[in-house]
């Protein structure tokens, strides 16, 4: 996606390309065979999922060909996953790919761990606390429920006379894999209609897929979860620089 002559330019294949993806269900079949993929075009030529899309179908709202809409098929059906994940941007990772990107991005921390030793912010912490809670035992329990992100903003203290910027905390909390998007869902009115645009409905990974899995990769250090991330995005696209690499998967953690 680029600016030419003050418009928006979407790039993508020929509606005829026999590589083209076609449908939700292919975009998620490419996503497990790459891993993982940004929604839109950057530095590294080929890597998101504009460039193998066609460019004419973006926000018609049709959910057959739109890539705008597939997104919310593919965040609500858990098959991928899909939140802000690259350079604060959206995107998509495989189901066998998140518990390296929790375990780099987390550094090696669950969100309460990482309270305790100051690594994620006051404001980080309002917003998971609505999202979690501890059991009789004291464990971490991590809520299913379905709140719109207009609703966590509020239960989160944030908005007019509270806290600020509920969407950079909450691309923060993506970015580091303690939220993603885990569906998307329209406001209801009070005859129970449906009304205005589809809003996000973020959770805890944990929330979806367990906590076995997102921290399955916890034995092993952060940096060689950066180091397969890195080499995966080497092997798919040679030509990279490391420059553009670190700057869309993140830095190398120092332990």
């Amino acid at each position: 996606m680029s600016i030419e002559n003050g418009e928006w330019v979407m790039r993508g294949l020929g509606w005829n390309d026999p590589l083209r993806i076609r449908s939700a269900d292919e975009l998620i079949g490419y996503i497990n065979e790459v891993g993982f993929l940004p929604l839109f075009g950057n530095e590294i030529a080929g890597f998101s999922a504009e460039e193998h899309v066609s460019p004419d179908y973006w926000w018609t709202g049709n959910r057959e060909q739109d890539p705008w809409e597939w997104r919310e098929i593919i965040a609500a059906g858990h098959k991928a996953v899909y939140g802000k994940f690259f350079d604060k941007k959206a995107g998509f990772i495989s189901l066998e790919w998140l518990p390296l990107f929790a375990n780099y991005r987390r550094d090696g921390y669950d969100f309460d761990s990482a309270w305790e030793d100051s690594r994620v912010s006051r404001r980080e912490k309002l917003i998971m606390d609505v999202l979690t809670d501890t059991n009789t035992e004291g464990d971490i329990v991590w809520s299913d429920k379905q709140i719109l992100s207009t609703e966590l903003k509020q239960l989160a203290g944030f908005g007019k006379g509270g806290e600020k910027n509920f969407p950079g905390i909450t691309t923060e909390l993506m970015m580091k894999t303690y939220l993603v998007t885990a569906d998307f869902r329209r406001r209801v009115n009070k005859k129970g209609a449906e009304y205005g645009m589809a809003v996000s409905v973020l959770l805890p990974p944990e929330a979806i897929w367990g906590y076995d899995m997102v921290s399955a990769a916890y034995s092993e250090s952060p940096r060689d979860s950066w180091r397969r991330i890195a080499d995966r995005v080497r092997e798919l696209f040679p030509d990279a620089g490391d420059t553009a690499i670190t700057r869309i998967i993140g830095k190398e953690p120092e332990m």
